[in-house]
């Protein structure tokens, strides 16, 4: 204590001492039983008022030797900012190159595509023909197309319906089968199509009847096929033609002969047990010759012959099940449109082809429109009387390909379009063997080349020809 009092500042001096000696008198008879005076410069815990001293009253050593006992930890405080990021350190040193995984499994081959025009020019060489069917007189009112198999489905009559399924793309050979075996006549202006079910549809004319019927295959092959009576109101389906809609049931355009109309017959299902009939052109004896196709505005588009006028005509259906349609006159320069055949350009647009009776020629007609309301006329060939039994169709090539019968060579021919309207053409005869070419029946196969149904008059026989080139000529190179 005596070290502590002398530490003491001299600045509390006399007046602190007796200012403190006063205090302790004041205090009464409680200090007198517990204490007694301090000696000089020394003060004791009795002597100090609590909560009096101040830091500046200890020495170091005292301020020191007061450390007291560690309190609980504080909760954490909130983290502070963070400080700039360090220098980058030294890349480290490069691992092991990993083990080569496996390769993977190589992917199968897709489906081949069709070869392309160049390629399908190859030639030289002439068409392949074949007699498919020498069972009697076979072979007239021949429609031609191809199945969902690839494979042509050949629809044509020897009194009875037959078809003729091809076994090769280029159809060698072929399956025959009959459809409808009467006893009626039946199976005239045969037309054949593929229905959205992937079977064959065939309407054709009930001679004995007179009506229109259709024959829908039970597979592809149609070696059966169930029939249906579409129309029997009077002496009804002649020139009958068939396509399908875009609604994927069949439109089929006829002749009805007893009012002579041309009239359509909109299927309600895919088989055609039923259907839906409409007259589109009732202006004098009309509808000879029809032919359908599907247009690419979606509805049909009909050609056909006017006997009264002999002009070529043209209906444009104006709803897709053809309830109506407007009629058109597209050629009138002479007695024009006999065996008219009717197909859709790579332009959209329809191509004609017909027989001009008046001069012996072959001649197209490309319309202006989809509505086919007006049209190019051309003449194609007018070596001797040509141009019966056309059927046009589109090559892989993406112009017309017209088969057709040449009466003065009695000749089966072809027309190959020099460009999509088909101003010109190149023409080739294709059998020569006799009296070959009626009812001739045109499409393109999965090789992209012309295949060629045709009535062989000499043998009584159905036959095709397989193009050797998308010209179908017969000795055409490639310069």
């Amino acid at each position: 204590m005596k070290q502590t009092i002398a530490t003491i500042s001299g600045g509390l001096g006399r007046n602190a001492v007796a200012c403190l000696a006063l205090f302790l008198a004041l205090s009464g008879g409680s200090y007198a039983a517990a204490t007694h005076l301090a000696s000089r410069n020394s003060v004791g815990s009795a002597q100090v008022v609590n909560g009096s001293l101040q830091k500046v009253d200890f020495s170091k050593k005292t301020i020191a030797a007061l450390k007291g006992a560690r309190g609980a930890q504080g909760a954490q405080g909130a983290a502070g900012p963070a400080g700039p990021a360090g220098p980058k350190g030294d890349p480290g040193a490069q691992g092991p190159k990993g083990d080569p995984g496996s390769q993977g499994i190589q992917g199968i081959n897709g489906i081949a595509g069709l070869p392309g025009s160049a390629t399908l020019r190859s030639g030289p060489g002439a068409a392949a023909l074949t007699t498919l069917d020498s069972s009697g007189l076979v072979g007239v009112h021949t429609s031609a197309t191809i199945g969902a198999d690839g494979l042509g489905l050949i629809g044509y009559s020897n009194g009875d319906l037959r078809v003729a399924h091809c076994n090769n793309i280029a159809c060698a050979s072929a399956s025959t089968s009959p459809l409808d075996s009467g006893p009626a006549i039946v199976g005239w202006y045969t037309s054949a199509t593929i229905g959205a079910d992937g079977l064959g549809l065939l309407s054709y004319f009930d001679v004995t009847n007179g009506d229109l019927k259709v024959a829908h295959c039970n597979n592809a092959a149609c070696t059966s096929a169930d029939l249906s009576v579409v129309d029997s109101a009077g002496q009804v389906g002649l020139y009958t033609s068939v396509t399908i809609g875009a609604d994927g049931v069949g439109l089929i355009s006829y002749y009805d002969s007893s009012t002579g109309d041309l009239k359509v017959a909109h299927c309600d299902n895919t088989a055609c047990t039923s259907s839906s009939k409409a007259t589109l052109d009732s202006g004098g004896d009309v509808g000879g010759y029809t032919s359908v196709a599907l247009g690419a505005d979606g509805r049909g588009l009909i050609s056909y012959y006017d006997f009264t006028n002999h002009d070529l005509k043209v209906a444009h259906c104006n709803n897709v099940a053809c309830t109506s349609a407007s009629p058109s006159t597209l050629d009138s320069g002479g007695d024009v449109g006999q065996y008219t055949s009717v197909t859709i350009g790579a332009d959209g647009f329809g191509l004609i082809s017909y027989y001009d009776v008046t001069n012996g020629d072959l001649r197209v007609a490309w319309c202006s429109t989809p509505e086919c309301t007006s049209a190019s006329k051309s003449t194609l060939d007018s070596a001797g009387q040509v141009g019966l039994y056309t059927s046009a169709t589109v090559g892989s090539d993406g112009v017309g390909l017209i088969s057709y019968f040449d009466s003065t060579s009695t000749d089966l021919k072809v027309a190959h379009c020099n460009s999509t309207a088909c101003a010109s053409a190149s023409t080739s005869p294709v059998d020569s063997a006799g009296f070959v070419g009626w009812y001739t029946a045109a499409t393109v196969g999965a090789d992209g080349l012309g295949l060629v149904a045709y009535y062989d008059v000499t043998n009584g026989d159905l036959k095709v020809a397989h193009c050797s080139n998308t010209l179908c000529a017969p000795y055409f190179r490639r310069r």
